[in-house]
């Protein structure tokens, strides 16, 4: 500083007054005083050299630290143009997530779905890899964006490599604990194992996480880059798109796989097993991938907690989808499983995404040495606050019950599932689906920032438990809502058709 810089020139200059006093009273030594002055003069010189450099790179820093390469829009957003641009990405995942469940209503009355029910506990842990995965990829490529580290190009490729060979480690392993815990809680209670069924869970599962992940991680990098291109802030879009087509590709790949799989166990005993060994043979090579970036190293190694936790919250879900829908009376609630889930996780996957850049872009460094406590914030100031992240939290609430109604008519004009319409459902399905979201965005207010506050980085941690947590309180709640509709006589004549 100009302060600091004038007190060490000061400080410099001391030496000179001290020789031109003892000068002064040691006249015998004027040669010695000559020199000392110049010696003095040239060290002063480049101090002040040095000082110039240190306050102009100190001022650089300052500058790159507080303006990215590319203008902070985040912080400068309105309301109205954050909901113009969650606003199309969100209608478009909200109809793939309708597509998704007119697959889900199909494929529930499929040989293997009947035979192996076990399969539903796969479909919420399967489909929250989008969560675990996808739309943690994907915020942690719009964060590096956003702060400059993908500006070139090679920056940029080691990014994309590292990133891809992270998520098809996770892929792979979460896919076979996912086919562990359907197995755990499908036929444990019920004390029926079959070898050959568990071994189909694993194979499809492992298959169906791994393919995927590998698509949807290409389709999020082609987003992210192309959202930079063209001037919009990838939080914006890049998680809801990672859903669009995550649930629709995930689940029709989960339907195939498993139907192909489930006829070869009347001819060959070693394909299904020989599936699980092809792709958990190559983990040893996407870890050796990962293990060359920095960032992903550290998730490579940090980075499971949150993965597995969330897939077993997820596991929960499937549980209650798998007994709900195995119910004739309920099995109108198919179709509208993955839509209430997906539009719960997309939209606290955009706040989380945005919250955890803003911290990036202007808070203090993560895991300060003594952090100030910080209070749990109340529903008002998470709502309501005057901040940048209180406005995209009205802004993502919002859009809940017009985006439900759009995707709840586009699912009765084309004759999908086994429910009526009618306004008693309309009611108890909105209200269901508001409080999943007030409840999701809340928690993305407090976890974000909890665990920034401890060191932690929320783009890998924060938003695989919330997209789990969506998928619990929404097969939850919907599962409740059609119970209580049973219960007061709202029942349809083609209900279980």
């Amino acid at each position: 500083t100009p302060k600091r810089k004038e007190n060490l020139k000061s400080h410099h200059m001391t030496p000179l007054i001290v020789s031109s006093n003892r000068s002064d009273q040691e006249n015998e030594r004027p040669d010695m005083v000559v020199l000392d002055c110049r010696a003095n003069a040239k060290g002063q010189r480049e101090e002040d050299a040095l000082l110039e450099n240190a306050s102009q790179s100190n001022e650089s820093d300052d500058t790159s630290t507080d303006q990215s390469p590319v203008p902070p829009a985040p912080l400068k957003e309105t309301s109205f143009s954050i909901g113009l641009q969650v606003l199309f990405p969100f209608l478009l995942a909200g109809f793939g997530t309708v597509a998704a469940g007119m697959v889900l209503d199909i494929v529930q009355h499929w040989t293997v779905f009947t035979e192996v029910t076990e399969v539903f506990i796969l479909v919420p842990a399967l489909l929250g890899l989008k969560g675990n995965l996808e739309m943690t990829l994907a915020s942690r490529l719009s964060t590096a964006a956003n702060i400059g580290q993908m500006d070139t190009a090679k920056d940029m490729w080691k990014m994309i490599m590292g990133n891809l060979a992270l998520i098809q480690v996770q892929a792979t392993v979460v896919g076979f604990l996912a086919s562990i815990a359907a197995v755990i809680f499908g036929w444990i209670p019920e004390g029926n194992f079959k070898m050959g069924h568990a071994v189909l869970l694993c194979a499809s599962s492992v298959a169906t996480a791994f393919i995927a992940s590998l698509l949807l991680g290409l389709i999020m990098i082609g987003v992210i880059i192309a959202s930079r291109k063209v001037g919009i802030n990838p939080d914006n879009v890049a998680t809801p798109i990672a859903a669009s087509l995550g649930d629709l590709i995930t689940l029709a790949l989960l339907a195939g796989i498993s139907t192909g799989l489930y006829k070869e166990l009347e001819f060959n005993d070693y394909a299904n097993p020989m599936v699980c060994a092809f792709f958990v043979a190559l983990t040893p090579i996407w870890v050796l991938i990962a293990r060359r970036t920095p960032s992903t190293r550290e998730v490579l190694y940090s980075g499971w907690e949150p993965v597995i936790i969330a897939m077993a919250i997820s596991s929960v879900g499937g549980l209650i989808l798998d007994k709900t829908v195995s119910n004739p009376n309920f099995a109108g609630m198919a179709v509208f499983t993955p839509v209430i889930n997906g539009v719960g996780g997309n939209l606290v996957a955009v706040q989380a995404s945005r919250i955890s850049t803003y911290l990036h872009m202007n808070a203090l460094p993560i895991a300060e040495p003594n952090p100030a406590p910080r209070k749990c914030p109340t529903p008002w100031s998470t709502f309501f606050g005057s901040g940048v992240n209180a406005r995209s939290a009205r802004v993502l609430f919002l859009l809940v019950a017009p985006g439900h109604l759009v995707f709840l008519y586009t699912i009765n004009s084309m004759q999908g599932g086994h429910t009526t319409l009618t306004s008693v459902f309309i009611a108890f399905y909105l209200a269901a689906a508001l409080l999943q979201v007030v409840i999701l965005l809340y928690l993305a207010d407090w976890m974000v920032n909890w665990m920034w506050h401890r060191g932690m980085d929320p783009d890998n941690f924060s938003i695989p438990y919330l997209t789990a947590l969506g998928d619990l309180l929404g097969t939850g709640f919907l599962a409740l809502c059609f119970h209580i509709l049973w219960l007061i006589g709202d029942r349809d004549t083609d209900v279980g058709d």
